[in-house]
């Protein structure tokens, strides 16, 4: 089945735009995936019939409280995941800060959210405390910061090392939006609390990426170079490996597979999701993660429309929520607009209110801008009086 290219570019959409459908969008991705994670293309097949094309239910059916692996977690049936509970975590975190953010900010403000505020948990069906919800990968955050008191610019060291802190970082690109160099760095910064090596990196490109997807007239071509100009290491390799991929297919179906054989040499978990190999996830300069190169490529199969790159990385399958979670924001800020249908269905589902953040972290990327602006003219001036140069006017 072929996608048609989005009617709108995204050339003249606004910042607001591009902030709702990058954090409407990843949610949605993320609901549409939570569902298949873990599984193969062909296993995705051959349980629903045909591929995903939109909200289904739990893989294992009325036995989803039970069924292991899952239980005791309902993914499916539009229900988000980890991935937007920690996107929003980070974007409670700029609506308190209301600046740019480091690794101390995660100790001070993130970390006190997941383990002091009971919030409904779409999964649970419940309210809980996030850190009851939250992968071992991010519950380090809290045993690192929380009990252990390590200097937040080093806690993610010794962690595992996944997609944890990639998943959740499109705000650092808002709120950078249009300034990819200044989002890899805030970003790198930020996920060194949580991550190490090529999943700290692919926290930083991540953002990178979606700032640059909010560059007036952005394409998914110019959102891969920019990813490539500051990528570094295995990351950089593996995106440019599976984007030259992709970028030989219009359609998810026909790429699935290519795409996969592309990135493998460079994901340590191996060809077996639920059984990784004894080398995975540990500190190379050689490996990536494996989501955010496939989301890359998925942005370039689909031309960038929304609705065809999500479902490309749904049903790739295999850490798929994540992938989709963040091909739905790299479409979504480019201007792709995101299904209404999808977006009412997660949001009623999941019980939450999936416009707000945006909301939200627009009023807070425009303060940061205004701030950051106020910054710089005090360098100039301060850099002229030294007889560095002039001002720029």
């Amino acid at each position: 089945m072929t996608y048609p290219t989005p009617d709108h570019n995204g050339t003249t959409a606004s910042l607001d735009e591009r902030v709702t459908g990058a954090l409407v969008g990843a949610a949605v991705g993320d609901a549409l995936g939570g569902p298949v994670e873990g599984y193969s293309p062909e296993q995705i097949l051959e349980r629903h019939g045909g591929r995903v094309h939109g909200v289904v239910g739990p893989w294992n059916g009325d036995d989803w409280r039970t069924a292991r692996p899952l239980a005791p977690y309902h993914k499916g049936d539009g229900h988000v995941t980890d991935d937007t509970l920690m996107t929003h975590a980070l974007v409670r975190v700029y609506g308190t800060v209301r600046d740019h953010l480091d690794a101390y900010a995660i100790a001070e403000h993130l970390v006190p959210d997941l383990i002091g505020n009971p919030r409904w948990i779409p999964e649970l069906e419940a309210e809980a405390l996030p850190l009851q919800r939250i992968f071992l990968a991010e519950k380090w955050l809290v045993a690192r910061l929380h009990y252990g008191h390590v200097d937040p610019r080093e806690a993610g060291t010794g962690n595992i090392v996944n997609c944890g802190a990639a998943m959740y970082m499109a705000p650092v690109g808002l709120v950078n939006a249009a300034n990819p160099a200044a989002a890899y760095a805030e970003a790198l910064d930020v996920a060194g609390a949580h991550q190490s090596s090529y999943g700290r990196e692919a926290a930083g490109v991540l953002a990178a990426a979606v700032a640059a997807a909010c560059v007036p007239g952005g394409t998914p071509e110019s959102v891969v170079a920019a990813a490539l100009s500051l990528a570094k290491d295995g990351t950089r390799a593996a995106i440019e490996a599976v984007c030259e991929v992709a970028a030989r297919h219009s359609d998810f179906e026909s790429a699935l597979v290519p795409l996969r054989a592309a990135v493998a040499p460079y994901d340590t978990v191996g060809p077996d999701y639920r059984a990784p190999s004894l080398g995975a996830r540990r500190p190379s300069r050689l490996h990536a993660i494996e989501e955010l190169p496939v989301a890359l490529g998925m942005l370039l199969v689909s031309g960038g429309d929304f609705r065809h790159a999500v479902l490309g990385a749904v049903n790739y399958g295999r850490d798929c929520d994540s992938i989709a979670t963040m091909a739905g924001a790299l479409a979504g800020a480019l201007g792709s607009p995101v299904p209404e249908d999808w977006a009412k269905t997660v949001a009623e589902a999941s019980r939450l209110d999936l416009w707000e953040p945006a909301a939200t972290l627009t009023k807070v990327a425009r303060e940061v801008f205004e701030r950051d602006v106020r910054r710089r003219r005090a360098h100039e001036a301060a850099f002229a009086a030294i007889g560095g140069a002039g001002c720029s006017g």
